[in-house]
């Protein structure tokens, strides 16, 4: 086995997903692109590593200056892995957070996780609709489908969804065999792939609406 071993493998889920998704994708596009004419906001969260596919969103060169991110710092991983996991499965911590950033009718909501079942994204997911706002969930349904639910109305992320975009990885992240553990996650690098393909598609859709998409440049280009 090598690096290209897992280069290989990781293009092929890539490519499953790019097979796969472009519906989801759509449907998600669309939602954003409503949201923004609206000109209400577009909200993206992720807890443990998937707060990474918040932050890949969010003032970015070459993104959308709309996106408001929600970074609670003790589901990240600075302030310590056991800290984050154990919040992140915490039920009412959701309906907190949801309250303290003013998510409300109207707006987008997009929720990360690659397994979807711990409490704080389900009951984002679901606290979200019931503000009004519409749900978009990137998940791996496979991961999901193979465990049961911790949220306590034993909901997983993707039964709470409005629309779910489906990562394409395999049950447990990693996807090189080896022991005791296998090694080399892809939820990270194909949902990176995913939502930029999303948040390319929202600013194409908002020109076609004649609607201004706010983009940034790279401020390490030019002079």
């Amino acid at each position: 086995m090598s690096a290209q071993d897992y280069l290989r493998a990781a293009l092929a889920v890539a490519q499953r997903a790019a097979e796969t998704q472009v519906p989801a994708l759509q449907a998600a596009a669309t939602a954003v692109a409503d949201t923004m004419q609206r000109g209400n906001r577009f909200w993206v969260f992720g807890s443990g590593h998937s707060h990474l596919l918040a932050e890949e969103l969010w003032g970015r060169a070459g993104g959308l200056v709309d996106v408001h991110p929600i970074l609670e710092p003790a589901l990240m991983l600075h302030e310590g892995l056991e800290k984050s996991s154990r919040l992140e499965r915490l039920p009412g911590l959701a309906a907190e957070i949801l309250e303290i950033h003013g998510v409300s009718e109207g707006d987008c909501l997009l929720v990360v996780s690659n397994s979807g079942r711990n409490a704080v994204p389900v009951e984002m997911a679901r606290g979200g609709k019931a503000r009004g706002a519409t749900v978009i969930a990137l998940t791996s349904l496979a991961h999901s489908r193979s465990v049961t639910s911790r949220a306590p109305d034993g909901s997983r992320l993707f039964e709470v969804a409005d629309i779910v975009i489906d990562n394409c990885g395999e049950p447990g992240d990693a996807i090189m065999p080896h022991e005791p553990y296998p090694l080399a996650p892809t939820s990270t690098v194909i949902g990176a792939l995913l939502l930029q393909a999303m948040m390319y598609e929202v600013v194409l859709d908002l020109e076609r609406r004649g609607v201004e998409a706010r983009t940034y440049e790279s401020l390490n280009v030019g002079a």
